[in-house]
């Protein structure tokens, strides 16, 4: 440990930034069923800022003789597993939150159709992806 790095140390920093990570998802979360777009992108900068953190640590980590020696001999086993957990259930939760986000845009298509369709249905048209756009009407050509 001349270089001051400590393995075990640096695997304790990257959990609490994933407990951090999923404390803001579920924040996220809660954000979204709210609709609240204006705290959805303070959180979106502080997701990616800890995302950028732990991504960091990650290569300091995977670079570390140090760690792959100590990682080989079976040491830090158990936080490793912990941390391994703790990310797949931030993957889980960043997924949901994108399925989240996913329906309230196909919302928010069905109720642009819907208000297109019913301010004016003659002018009502479809683009080549079949989303519906309003038309030309004021021009008073009719196909």
């Amino acid at each position: 440990m001349a270089d001051g790095f400590n393995p075990h140390e640096k695997l304790q920093q990257q959990f609490k930034q994933l407990e951090q990570l999923e404390s803001l998802l579920n924040t996220e979360r809660a954000i979204l069923e709210a609709r609240d777009p204006d705290k959805l992108i303070s959180v979106a900068e502080e997701k990616n800022t800890l995302l950028v953190a732990i991504q960091n640590l990650d290569i300091e980590l995977s670079q570390s003789l140090q760690f792959k020696e100590e990682k080989s001999q079976g040491l830090h086993e158990k936080l490793l597993q912990q941390t391994e957990a703790l990310l797949i259930k931030c993957k889980e939760l960043n997924q949901v939150n994108g399925q989240i986000i996913e329906h309230s845009q196909l919302a928010v298509e069905r109720m642009k159709s819907s208000l297109l369709q019913s301010h004016n249905k003659s002018s009502v048209t479809y683009n080549a992806k079949g989303k519906a756009s309003g038309g030309k009407s004021s021009v008073g050509i009719k196909a």
